[in-house]
């Protein structure tokens, strides 16, 4: 699967760099900017290209047969975001009970601008002790790969806002729905 996805996003014209994600055995990521279903597509043949298997926390409105299998056989885990569950907690265990474990977020939440990040991933990555990786697609250079390794600092807001401005630089495939509108 490595070569065939190597391959795919060749012929796509994507550019990815690996770069930081050999050195990691455990991390949050954080994805963006997310503006279109085919950052899942292109992510995903960049993560199968590194023999990554991320976990991600993905709507349960999604896991029905056949696409349910696909998604769960890709590292799907079915969230139902109307219901108290606890999944920082889930996730923290996770974690706790693995000895390689990436999981990806896309903390917009959504395809469409949103300025009011899910915090969901800081909090997860800072009660299981891992570092944020933080990832980037730029459909305008048509490149991705992973930027840099956050550490959280234990201030939410400050951190995200951060985390933002490194992502605001990449372009998504609808740039008016990025991390900043412009």
């Amino acid at each position: 699967m490595k070569i065939f996805s190597k391959y795919l996003l060749k012929l796509l014209g994507w550019r990815i760099d690996q770069g930081i994600a050999n050195d990691i055995n455990k991390c949050v990521i954080v994805m963006g900017p997310h503006t279109s279903n085919w950052d899942f597509i292109i992510g995903r043949l960049a993560f199968f290209s590194f023999g990554i298997k991320p976990k991600i926390l993905i709507k349960n409105d999604l896991f029905y047969p056949p696409m349910g299998w696909l998604l769960k056989a890709m590292g799907g885990i079915p969230v139902d975001r109307k219901k108290k569950n606890n999944m920082t907690d889930k996730a923290v265990q996770l974690f706790e009970n693995s000895d390689k474990m990436f999981m990806l977020f896309t903390p917009e939440g959504t395809r469409k601008y949103n300025p009011n990040w899910k915090k969901g991933f800081y909090y997860i990555a800072q009660k299981a002790g891992v570092p944020i990786l933080i990832c980037y697609m730029d459909y305008e250079k048509k490149t991705g790969g992973f930027h840099s390794v956050f550490e959280p600092t234990g201030n939410v807001e400050k951190d995200i806002q951060e985390i933002k401005s490194i992502l605001s630089q990449f372009k998504g495939k609808f740039p008016e729905q990025g991390i900043y509108k412009s």
